[in-house]
């Protein structure tokens, strides 16, 4: 995969991950637009990196990326590298699900899930007709090693994988390139309550990112979500029930 003088889309882009590697592509000379949610969180991308461009779109909301394809019509009509990186992720004790209705829940999967299938859909048709085009979709580790603190977010990103997948199988024939990226833990503090401020850091993990995508490796693991890729059913098993007896007595997660 060429990563010089491409047109990339990164939903998410403006915090975490999605911003390093926004940071990292224009670094190679390709022009990067992100999404966000938060005109906050656009602002302060923009005036650390002033050659990004940024739209603003509520991607749990369907219309919303319905007018986000639109719009990208009008400001960034090449695009041709989509990467649905843009994501949450909450503790949910299920036993305590009476406290809550179905749209807290819903707004998980839509951002986690319903967003990336939706969003390869509308813009498909205009990568099949690029010489060299690519979706990116970021998954999680806990596909592989499901983690029973985040349930929802286990789900989606779960049910990405398996649509990454076939997705991948149907473009096979195409000049549409499919690329899952299985972080493991990273630093960036995702859901913004503290919760997650341990895992590698990004300037060891976005390089490594950028290297696999160049080399067309198609699953991108890294640390300890390439362990998990490598070991068997009964090792991952092991694994998933050791990291779950650490959150099981959380004080943070019973209450959530």
């Amino acid at each position: 995969m060429e990563l010089t003088n491409k047109h990339i889309i990164i939903t998410g882009g403006t915090t975490g991950i999605g911003f390093q590697l926004a940071q990292a592509l224009l670094a190679l000379g390709n022009e990067v637009l992100v999404v966000d949610f938060s005109a906050e969180n656009i602002e302060k991308a923009l005036a650390a990196e002033p050659k990004l461009k940024a739209l603003k779109a509520d991607l749990s909301n369907p219309q919303e990326r319905e007018i986000l394809v639109k719009d990208l019509e009008k400001v960034f009509p090449d695009y041709d590298v989509l990467v649905n990186n843009a994501g949450i992720q909450r503790w949910i004790n299920l036993q305590n699900s009476d406290k809550k209705d179905w749209s807290f829940y819903h707004q998980e999967l839509a951002i986690n899930f319903e967003a990336p299938l939706h969003l390869s859909l509308l813009t498909l048709d205009q990568l099949l007709n690029k010489k060299e085009a690519a979706i990116i979709n970021v998954s999680s580790g806990l596909v592989i090693n499901p983690g029973a603190w985040v349930p929802f977010y286990t789900a989606g990103k779960t049910g990405l994988h398996g649509y990454s997948q076939v997705l991948r199988l149907q473009l096979q024939d195409t000049k549409v390139k499919v690329f899952e990226v299985f972080p493991p833990a990273v630093n960036t503090n995702l859901g913004g309550s503290g919760e997650h401020t341990y895992g590698v850091s990004l300037d060891d993990f976005i390089p490594a990112v950028i290297k696999q995508i160049q080399s067309d490796q198609f699953n991108i693991t890294f640390g300890t979500s390439n362990e998990q890729f490598n070991a068997t059913k009964e090792v991952n098993d092991q694994t998933t029930q050791n990291t779950w007896n650490m959150f099981k007595e959380n004080p943070t997660f019973l209450e959530s």
